[in-house]
Formats: structure tokens, C-alpha cells, sequence
């Protein structure tokens, strides 16, 4: 038997994972969230899709490597947005599956982090199609942000607004506009919630005409579309890459309604927006 002493004999066997000693607490590096929702805000207001992806994925990575679960979860949530926006419904699902995982993980269930995580898996769902799956995750996080007095009623209006969406996706008209109005009552008390409005009126006239026609709907259609113009026509709305994304978000709608210098007016903000951003 040999008297030298290898590091087998002395170091604790490792965990694979985060590197920690078996039986030793891991030890958490916290990636700068603030700093990651900063930066991507940036690349979306180049509309640098690629750039955001390749930001996102490095610090999953980080957040991976310093045991951080909850910078994780943070970034599966934007992640799941991210490919929602760029159509990659297959990503979209591994990151809403990894984000529901890190929810009961990390013991989240119940709270706002929780009701934020099932709005963003739900929004996934329904825009590829899978309209029951996502009216559930909905209703969770129903239940979630109206147990909680502290809920932001800007999470109440978006969820409304995208829950309002799936009932009309189902032909539950009716629910749909109850919801709608809940959106809007919710996104009056948000300081510039006024783009979230226009948004709500334009889906407003898309379920108007679902519901009854596009003859039956047109004066119910003209009066909405003339309330979202009003709102996204604010002389005082901040000329960032978040209006840019609403003005492009919003003028097919006009557009498609007739609207068509309404539809050009928001084009062009847009694109100007986005011009500038890149120069």
C-alpha cells in the first residue's frame, strides 16, 4: 500500500451539476435579471431576434452553471416569449415545460412568479393552436393573480386580455367580451396602460365580427377601431421599441378593416423607431 495520499482519497465526490460536494449546500451565483430584461429590451427594439436568442441562451447557461434556479426561471420565461414571436413552436414548448418544472422545484406554486410562468405558457399554447391547454394555464393563473392583493394590474390586464383570446378561439363569445372589459377596467389604473387598451379594443372588434358578422358588426367594429386610434395616437406616448412593437402589432388590423392611413401612419412610426434604434 502506497503512503502518498491522491485527491481521490481527501475531495469529496463532486455533484455533476453544480459542482458542489455531495451532502455540501450548492452554492448559488445570481445572474443580473435586471440587467438580462434590460439588454433584451434592446435587442427587441432593433427587432435583432438572433442577438436576443444568443443573450438569452447565455445566460440560461450562467444560470445553469451558478445553480441559480431562479434566474432560470427567468429566463425560460422570456424565453418561451421569444419563440412564441419567432414561430418556433417546438422551443416555445421546451421552454414552457422546463419553466413549469423550475415552478415546483423552486416551491413557486401559488405565487405571482407562478401565475406569471402559466399567462406566458398559456399565450405559447394558443398561439399554436392548442386552445384548451392553454385555457387552463389560464385559469391557473386566474386563480393565482386574484388570491393575491399585490397582483400588478398590469398582469391582470394581460392575462384577461390573452384569456379573451382563447374563449373567442373557442367560440365563447360572450365569456370573451366579459373578459375584454375586466382588461380594460384593469389596464386604466396602469400608468401608460393606454396601449394595452388599443390592443384590447382591436380584439374587441375581431370577436364583434366573429360573433356576428362583419355587416352586423361594422358600426360596434368602427367604434372600437376609432377608440384603439385615439389611444395609440397619443401625442405623449413614449416613442420606444415597445410602442414600435404595438404600432406594428396593431396596423394589420386596421389595415385589414380599411383603415388603411391609420394602418401607414403606424408603419412608419415603426419602422422610424426602429431605424433609429439601429443607427
Amino acid at each position: 500500500m502506497s503512503d502518498i495520499l491522491l485527491p481521490e482519497d481527501y475531495v469529496e465526490p463532486a455533484c455533476l451539476l453544480c459542482g458542489e460536494p455531495f451532502g455540501v449546500t450548492e452554492t448559488v451565483k445570481p445572474i443580473p435579471q435586471q440587467r438580462v430584461i434590460e439588454k433584451m429590451d434592446e435587442y427587441m427594439s432593433r427587432r435583432d431576434y438572433a442577438g436576443a436568442e444568443r443573450h438569452l441562451l447565455y445566460w440560461l447557461a450562467e444560470a445553469k452553471a451558478g445553480c441559480d434556479r431562479r434566474g432560470e426561471l427567468l429566463v425560460r420565461n422570456e424565453l418561451i416569449g421569444h419563440y412564441r414571436k419567432t414561430g418556433e413552436r417546438e422551443k416555445a414548448f421546451e421552454s414552457a415545460d422546463e419553466a413549469l418544472r423550475l415552478l415546483g422545484e423552486i416551491g413557486f406554486d401559488g405565487s405571482v412568479s407562478a401565475g406569471t410562468t402559466y399567462t406566458n405558457v398559456a399565450t405559447a399554447y394558443n398561439a399554436f393552436g392548442k386552445n384548451e391547454r392553454a385555457l387552463a394555464y389560464f385559469e391557473k393563473a386566474k386563480t393565482v393573480y386574484e388570491s393575491s392583493e399585490n397582483t400588478d394590474p398590469r398582469l391582470l390586464g394581460g392575462l384577461y386580455n390573452n384569456m379573451a383570446l382563447v374563449r373567442t378561439a373557442l367560440g365563447a363569445y360572450d365569456e370573451a367580451f366579459a373578459l375584454y372589459k375586466k382588461a380594460l377596467a384593469a389596464m386604466e389604473k396602469v400608468p401608460g396602460g393606454g396601449l394595452e387598451q388599443a390592443i384590447t379594443c382591436l380584439n374587441m372588434a375581431d370577436t364583434a365580427v366573429a360573433q356576428r358578422g362583419a355587416e352586423a358588426a361594422e358600426r360596434q367594429v368602427g367604434e372600437l377601431l376609432d377608440r384603439a386610434w385615439a389611444l395609440l395616437d397619443e401625442p405623449d406616448a413614449p416613442q420606444d421599441g415597445y410602442y414600435a412593437f404595438v404600432c406594428e402589432k396593431c396596423a394589420p388590423t386596421f389595415s385589414y378593416y380599411g383603415y388603411f392611413l391609420a394602418a401607414e401612419k403606424l408603419s412608419r412610426r415603426a419602422e422610424t423607431i426602429y431605424a433609429e434604434a439601429q443607427a
